[in-house]
């Protein structure tokens, strides 16, 4: 089985976005390669925002196995985004 993929959909000109840097770098580190992180701007991969309709920025997608397991709207803290992923390590 594969491991989660957390994709961080934002843009450089996003404030919210850069409150989500930390929180996003702290799952990094107490998840370490258990989990794999992309940050993909979506000003730049308007193809792959469109795939999967982001219409908010940030917009965090939890995926497993290629399949959307969770998908959230805003800033999300570092202890949410771990309630999510462990049960999918």
């Amino acid at each position: 089985m594969s491991r989660p993929v957390l994709i961080d959909f934002y843009a450089t000109w996003c404030g919210p976005c850069k409150m989500q840097t930390p929180y996003i770098e702290e799952v990094g580190k107490q998840l370490g390669d258990a989990v794999e992180i992309k940050k993909l701007d979506v000003d730049h991969h308007m193809d792959l925002a469109g795939k999967y309709q982001i219409q908010v920025v940030p917009t965090l997608i939890i995926e497993k196995d290629g399949a959307v397991m969770h998908k959230l709207e805003g800033v999300t803290d570092a202890g949410r985004l771990m309630e999510l992923l462990k049960p999918l390590i």
